[in-house]
């Protein structure tokens, strides 16, 4: 009979756990589909966009400003085409770089805007497009190029390398007075 009553608080206990989830998921949804009144479209064109994704954040200063609406391909330029959803609030200069970041090492990407200094705007029409963008960098081929000794500062390493070896300076070869070689 103890087991029993502990086995059902356990369920009671997880159930509860499993509705504030529910009532979370429900309230954060429901938040973000009301808000695509206050919503402009932008298109952003990317070399590499590894690790986005649709929905992915869009965040300018750390800031959330939208989201990633739809990731297509152009086989024409050969290029990423996104097209981004920003809060209405956020009127960008026709001269914002965008540029993919990540949460640090293990961390999701996310596009990171980047305003200029620009006088004209980029249109909240839905014909605007974000000129100046850096795709993503692919963490392999980074650290396989340092592995490889392809990361650059090799010269300066090496001599700093043969300083802390304690052998200490060569001492020139031994010249007799009369400066005569033999």
């Amino acid at each position: 009979m103890r087991e029993s009553f502990f086995e059902t608080l356990i369920g009671a206990i997880v159930v509860a756990v499993a509705a504030v989830f529910l009532w979370f998921a429900l309230a954060r949804g429901g938040d973000s589909a009301g808000s695509s009144a206050n919503q402009y479209e932008v298109t952003a064109r990317f070399n590499s966009v590894s690790g986005i994704s649709r929905g992915s954040d869009v965040r300018i200063a750390g800031v959330k400003a939208g989201v990633v609406k739809s990731i297509d391909g152009d086989p024409q330029t050969f290029e990423a085409v996104l097209k981004l959803s920003l809060d209405s609030k956020w009127a960008l200069p026709d001269d914002t770089d965008a540029r993919i970041s990540t949460d640090g090492l293990l961390g999701g990407a996310y596009i990171a805007l980047e305003p200029g200094a620009g006088f004209d705007n980029i249109p909240q029409d839905g014909t605007g497009e974000i000129q100046y963008t850096r795709g993503s960098v692919d963490l392999l081929t980074l650290f396989a190029s340092f592995a490889s000794g392809g990361g650059g500062g090799s010269s300066s390493s090496s001599s700093s390398a043969a300083d802390d070896d304690g052998l200490g300076p060569i001492d020139p070869p031994d010249v007799p007075e009369d400066g005569a070689v033999e």
